[in-house]
């Protein structure tokens, strides 16, 4: 079972997981969307996706090897390679390399749209985990969830049509309304990447006795290999003739920091917040995105973006809430017998925030808090 709430200056620690999550949620988007209109001579993104996996690798060794060392009572190189290296930790290549890939194509997106339109549909994520989990899972889903899916849908086609379609009406696209397409295709394409990567990790997890951290870790490493290779056959060219830093300003560093941590943040506070209290957050980073959007860009919220925008942060709450009660009314499943023998004690299936066959719960723990589930021990 999982221990009480423990307290931060006598608040409840999921109330402050609540605010951080909204935090990290919102000034993710907004520091990158800075970062890359900011600038005269714009970074390579390819540099800045790999200096965020070599930022989160370190931080998840140098904790891993803490825990170790505890664990060992010294500090041992070997069993710290054999904790990552070791066992099935080459199943991790692919959700590894989907993940970078996912990484690299949120900067494309953020270049070309609005922080505030970008925040939105990138709650698409909701629904490709979801379908992916029923495809590969075989998860089933409630009604009201699978209508919070299409009220999702919709207030996502809402935001993308635009306040003035005079001028494009019956005409070739332009210039704006290009890359416009091209932002929307990357942040689709970037959230099937991204429920593809949670729900293969999701199966991958299940029976392993791998910590937190570790999986981090081995995220990481993986992570950095197609990352360097992006590097060098995406932007290598350029790379060789500016340097590797070319463009590099303090707002770069932020977004580079903001996406190592946010994966590592989610990762411990999932651990105290539940589907609610996720969906709320994800629903207030909208609104801070918006309204900061409005502030630092100058963008214009029409009416059909306010509407879509409303119908996505209901729709998300109510999808929250649906798993929630899935997870509170779990059904414990018949045993087999080898299930029985191997692991003396049955399964609990609970939804998304669910329970291996050994009944150690499982939270999100990268990138994104509803994309992929590991064990917390």
């Amino acid at each position: 079972m999982l221990a009480a709430d423990p307290l931060v200056l006598g608040v409840p620690l999921k109330y402050v997981s609540l605010l951080v999550l909204t935090v990290q949620n919102s000034m993710l988007v907004l520091v990158m969307r800075y970062s890359r209109v900011t600038s005269d001579t714009p970074f390579y993104a390819s540099t800045a996706v790999l200096m965020s996996e070599l930022t989160k690798f370190t931080i998840c060794l140098f904790i891993t090897a803490k825990t170790s060392a505890a664990e060992h009572k010294r500090l041992s190189v070997r069993h710290i390679c054999n904790d990552i290296l070791g066992g099935d930790s080459w199943k991790i290549l692919i959700p590894a390399g989907l993940y970078t890939i996912q990484n690299n194509l949120q900067y494309t997106a953020v270049t070309l749209l609005d922080a505030a339109t970008f925040q939105v549909t990138y709650q698409l994520k909701i629904l490709t985990t979801a379908l992916c989990a029923v495809m590969m899972l075989g998860t089933r889903l409630s009604t009201q969830q699978w209508l919070s899916l299409v009220a999702l849908t919709l207030g996502v086609i809402l935001v993308q049509i635009p306040a003035d379609r005079s001028n494009t009406a019956g005409s070739m696209l332009s210039a704006t309304d290009q890359s416009q397409l091209l932002g929307l295709m990357s942040v689709f394409v970037a959230c099937v990447l991204s429920g593809l990567a949670g729900v293969y990790f999701e199966k991958v997890l299940k029976g392993s006795r791998k910590s937190i951290w570790v999986r981090n870790a081995q995220l990481a490493l993986f992570s950095i290999m197609p990352a360097l290779f992006g590097v060098l056959i995406v932007d290598g060219p350029d790379i060789r003739q500016n340097g590797f830093f070319y463009g590099y300003t303090a707002w770069t560093w932020g977004a580079i920091a903001c996406q190592a941590m946010g994966g590592l943040i989610v990762s411990v506070v999932v651990k105290y917040a539940d589907n609610i209290l996720k969906g709320f957050a994800t629903s207030i980073s909208i609104i801070v995105s918006c309204v900061a959007s409005v502030w630092i860009f100058g963008f214009h919220i029409s009416p059909l973006f306010l509407a879509g925008a409303a119908l996505v942060i209901y729709a998300t709450y109510i999808y929250g809430r649906s798993e929630h009660r899935r997870k509170s009314a779990a059904e414990v499943l018949p045993v087999t017998a080898d299930d029985s023998e191997q692991h003396g004690q049955p399964v609990v299936a609970i939804g998304r925030q669910s329970q291996d066959d050994e009944g150690i719960p499982m939270v999100s723990i990268h990138g994104d808090a509803k994309d992929t589930e590991l064990k917390l021990q």
